[in-house]
């Protein structure tokens, strides 16, 4: 193969020695020759004299004479559009017909072709389509979906859930693939792409992602504690003759005729807040109490597992070198194993008696919710929230597929599958609510008041519990909860290690699996405070405050920077050039104006009426709502920080600054075929 394409195919631009002399000063604008075969020729002219295309000219294509077509264009080294002592690399890639040219500038040249060569690209497109499944799919499918769909309206809840999805959620997840594909850069150093002013964006988003990362983990060793404690004859949350029980402790599904009344208290409850959480231990967020060493034990050998499945990052295809993907196998596990888990526990919970109950109270319509406004923010911020644009994640890992793969097709297919996860699961949880609402004698309304976490770890543990073959259920139950989480986690630092590593290549690019040790230790000593005793009174704050809004903000921003500043028909262009076609109109009017107003709709419902938190009976004083905003603001603030930040750095008048802000300033490759170019 290698002597057929040598002699055949193709010719190097230049030879090594040919871009050190280039690098060295000297010459390098006079014509290139590449011979792809005896009959055909393509001369690719660079005069660093002509004028370069505009952003609006980008795509607009050279005819070839082999028959491929090219946009050609120059990288400015100064914001100005003005090239400074350009400098010509030209390496052949591989040894088959790919050879690269680019008109680069000092260290951002360099750079450039650093991220070129080391780029990682995903082995099988099966890897990257379970990885955002993966990540998508996540705890709050089981649990929140059922809950706010219960809530407002039954079946009729499906109605604002489907118009949210179809003309928010989607679009703004088809626009993150779509820019993550095309640039191939993490959430910082993207923007330089696109529209450098709105840099700090990635920034909010990375340190929204730690704050993720410190409670959400936190969830999770909950998950691992239970997982532990199942592996036992008889489920400890099903007696009432444990230490931690108190004297209105009610097992109501014993053989003795025990009556359930107001103050009663299930053992799966006392498990769960005196066991497992100890929050009788602690007075609130004023005295969180000490920290619980099994629960960090549970955390410690969480970070570990996360640690050791993404510290070698996505295998790269067509390196003889490449490193190992240790996540390979996890995710194919992680993202696979949930819907087996969620396929035997719906078979057996609608073989419960009772069930019939649960269904009818989770799609029984309710027509009249759709005339209040919360129903509406809640299907917005549901359909947000589950699909998780804003995260980094779909950026980092769209920015590792190849060029022309089909995203479009990609977006459609994994949104179609969380949004159908969601609802499936709210089968699987409130069959088992009708059976518990038929041992209790109860209305299921009563028992399907837990709402949150508790859901699944009151509730739902109690039902299983009183299965047959309990231990069983109970035990894929759980790791059916650790997978939907890890594969959560493993997409939530991804999107800060590849965010941060292409920012700063020349400091981290060798040094990965440092820089991930120092990440996973940074997440687990913030952690800390949500291992103590009041922990999960810490837990339910940053869920509302430090997440909601500020990301909620950054996706609106990032929505008007990409179709406003950096252009629609721009962005459309860069589409069609992966794709082979042109975004229509709807997905057009989606990104100019529906999306951004459905987010600002969101975003101003919440900061209108901040929800007032209470957790098992602790009512969160006044100054939390304050704290919680302070949390997060402490990540969007670097917004504005950093356009002010730019403005001063940049020189020039201030309508140059801004001008020279808001223009793009560094090259994005694009591949023809065999053929690879630079285009501003």
């Amino acid at each position: 193969m290698e002597k057929k394409a040598a002699s055949n195919e193709t010719e190097p631009l230049t030879s090594k020695k040919d871009v050190s002399d280039c690098n060295k000063g000297e010459d390098c604008k006079e014509n290139r020759l590449l011979v792809r075969n005896p009959k055909s020729a393509l001369r690719l002219v660079e005069d660093g004299n002509k004028v370069h295309p505009s952003q609006g000219d980008k795509g607009e294509a050279a005819q070839i004479s082999n028959g491929y077509s090219g946009v050609q264009s120059s990288v400015p080294c100064n914001g100005m559009g003005e090239v400074e002592d350009a400098q010509c690399t030209a390496p052949a890639a591989t040894t088959t017909t790919t050879t690269t040219t680019s008109t680069t500038c000092g260290a951002e040249g360099q750079q450039q072709l650093m991220e070129l060569e080391d780029r990682e690209t995903w082995s099988k497109k099966i890897d990257f389509l379970l990885s955002v499944i993966g990540y998508a799919v996540d705890l709050g499918n089981v649990w929140r979906f059922p809950y706010i769909c219960y809530q407002n309206g039954g079946g009729a809840f499906l109605i604002p859930y489907t118009i949210m999805a179809i003309f928010g959620g989607i679009p703004l997840f088809y626009m993150e693939l779509a820019l993550g594909q095309y640039h191939r850069n993490g959430c910082i150093s993207i923007w330089r792409k696109i529209c450098p002013i709105f840099k700090g964006i990635g920034f909010a988003i990375c340190i929204i992602d730690l704050y993720v990362a410190s409670y959400y983990n936190t969830i999770m060793a909950w998950a691992f504690y239970y997982l532990v404690s199942s592996f036992t004859a008889e489920l400890p949350w099903t007696s009432c003759t444990n230490a931690w029980n108190t004297g209105n402790c009610t097992n109501y599904f014993s053989k003795d005729n025990v009556s359930w009344s107001l103050h009663s208290i299930s053992p799966a409850e006392e498990f769960y807040t005196r066991q497992v959480l100890q929050v009788h231990r602690s007075n609130g967020l004023d005295d969180l109490g000490g920290i619980s060493w099994q629960l960090t034990l549970c955390l410690l050998l969480i970070f570990t597992i996360v640690y050791f499945s993404i510290w070698k990052g996505v295998k790269t295809s067509g390196k003889v070198n490449a490193k190992a993907r240790q996540i390979d196998l996890v995710v194919w596990v992680t993202a696979t194993f949930p819907y087996i888990i969620l396929f035997i526990l719906l078979v057996r919970g609608a073989t419960l008696p009772g069930a019939w109950r649960g269904v009818l109270y989770y799609l029984k319509p309710d027509w009249q919710k759709l005339l209040a406004t919360e129903v509406w923010v809640d299907a917005a911020a549901q359909i947000f929230f589950s699909l998780g644009p804003g995260f980094g994640v779909l950026l980092a890992y769209a920015s590792y597929n190849k060029f022309h793969n089909n995203c479009y097709q990609d977006a459609l297919v994994t949104s179609t599958v969380n949004c159908v996860t969601s609802f499936v699961s709210g089968f699987v949880i409130f069959t088992v609510l009708g059976y518990m609402a038929e041992m209790r004698n109860e209305d299921v309304s009563e028992v399907a008041k837990d709402t949150g976490p508790s859901l699944l770890f009151i509730t739902y543990a109690e039902a299983i519990a009183n299965m047959p073959a309990s231990t069983f259920f109970a035990i894929i139950f759980f790791l059916m909860l650790l997978t939907l989480g890890l594969d959560s986690t493993f997409a939530g630092l991804e999107g800060v290690i590849t965010g941060v590593l292409d920012e700063f290549p020349h400091v981290w690019s060798k040094r990965r699996e440092l820089f991930v040790l120092g990440l996973i230790i940074i997440c687990f000593l913030g952690s800390l405070a949500t291992l103590t005793f009041g922990g999960a009174y810490v837990v339910k704050l940053f869920e509302e405050y430090a997440t909601g809004p500020a990301v909620l903000t950054v996706v609106f921003l990032e929505a008007v920077a990409v179709a406003w500043f950096y252009g629609i028909t721009q962005f459309c262009n860069d589409v069609k050039e992966m794709l082979g076609f042109t975004p229509g109109w709807y997905w057009r009017v989606c990104w100019v104006a529906i999306s951004p107003i459905f987010l600002l709709f969101v975003t101003c419902s919440f900061l209108s009426n901040p929800p007032e938190l209470r957790l098992f009976e602790y009512n969160y004083p006044y100054w939390t709502t304050v704290v919680g905003y302070c949390i997060g603001t402490s990540s969007i603030i670097c917004i504005p920080i950093y356009m002010v930040y730019r403005l001063i750095i940049t020189p020039g008048t201030l309508k140059e600054r801004i001008l020279k802000s808001i223009t793009p300033e560094t090259a994005t490759e694009i591949p023809f075929g065999d053929i690879r170019m630079n285009a501003v």
